[in-house]
């Protein structure tokens, strides 16, 4: 008798994640069904977990940074990434390559069943395969790095000068923050600065090497007013005050975190000296095809920075990303039985 249900990592309810028995899940026409191999813990999961996303209700399997093999469709028995944001793909948008602010998009993990479970449907238009060989946790890094090169390529298009004469500051130590300084050392950077709150977070990204890192609850920036470029990753007005005050004029920020909306710009001076801001959401197939490369290549290094738990352990996870335990940018969930 085939199985009708599945283990999974279930959003319940505010700082609430419950690890039991789901359906199987249950997938639309033209959808696909994924065994999953791993699933990474996403900035966006912890947002619904604190009850700050009103997008994701409970009960709801969050996840949508995943590898695995297809079981179905022409592409079963293959090992291959998710592009977890489905977009129409007709719109003004989606037909001039940039179906990532297609505005009837959807995302698995918020409306619809995401993958920190053993399986899960996606469309199929949406798997982009990976190299045999490839680890599959280190597959799992392919969303959160197309975020981050998503957004060093938007400064590289609008940029007075090449990256490698830049001096460049990254706000914030999570995921995207350390890609961030992984990418724009892997393409020349000559000045990565990143300020992080979090001192084992801190630590971790000192042993990469990527970057001189400072805490900015206690020292401005090494270059404060000096920086051709800010990519602020953390997306507070707090961050957005500190972008305003790092740039030089004439410079770039770039705006990726997604904390909160609200103030901290400071539109005068952004007037008055030319600064540039840019938003940033998500990423595009060729920035995930580029993904997979990089990470595939260690262009980024060994990733000896993420750290690997079983599923059955996610809401631990999650209780320790919350009370800032974990010197690890990123946490991978695999299933048990793969552990």
């Amino acid at each position: 008798m085939k199985p009708v249900d599945m283990k999974a990592l279930v959003y319940t309810g505010t700082l609430e994640m419950t690890y039991r028995n789901e359906p199987l899940p249950s997938p639309r026409p033209g959808d696909v069904v994924m065994e999953v191999a791993a699933a990474a813990i996403c900035g966006s999961d912890m947002h619904a977990y604190h009850g700050h996303d009103a997008r994701r209700v409970p009960p709801l399997i969050l996840g949508h940074e995943v590898c695995g093999t297809v079981i179905d469709g022409k592409h079963a028995g293959q090992r291959m990434v998710i592009n977890p944001l489905m977009a129409c793909g007709i719109c003004q948008s989606c037909t001039t390559g940039r179906s990532n602010i297609c505005q009837e998009r959807e995302l698995i993990g918020m409306y619809l069943q995401g993958a920190l479970a053993e399986q899960v449907a996606i469309s199929e238009r949406n798997l982009l395969p990976i190299p045999e060989d490839m680890d599959s946790v280190h597959a799992a890094l392919t969303e959160p790095t197309a975020t981050a090169l998503h957004a060093v390529a938007l400064v590289e298009r609008v940029a007075y000068r090449p990256l490698s004469e830049m001096k460049a500051l990254v706000i914030g130590g999570g995921a995207i923050g350390m890609l961030a300084a992984l990418v724009l050392k892997a393409k020349g950077c000559s000045q990565i600065d990143l300020g992080e709150t979090n001192a084992l977070r801190r630590t971790s990204v000192e042993q990469q090497r990527c970057a001189t890192v400072f805490d900015p609850i206690t020292d401005k920036a090494p270059n404060n007013g000096d920086y051709d470029v800010v990519f602020d990753c953390v997306g507070s007005s707090i961050t957005r005050q500190t972008s305003s005050e790092a740039v030089r004029p004439g410079g770039i920020i770039s705006h990726v975190g997604l904390q909160n909306d609200g103030d901290g710009f400071d539109s005068r001076k952004i007037t008055l000296q030319e600064i540039m801001v840019l938003g940033n959401y998500c990423y595009t197939n060729a920035d995930l095809t580029a993904s997979i490369d990089m990470l595939y290549q260690e262009r980024l290094g060994d990733l000896n920075w993420v750290e690997v738990r079983p599923l059955s352990a996610g809401g631990q996870a999650f209780d320790d990303l919350h009370n800032g335990r974990v010197a690890a940018g990123k946490i991978v969930l695999q299933p048990d039985h793969l552990m």
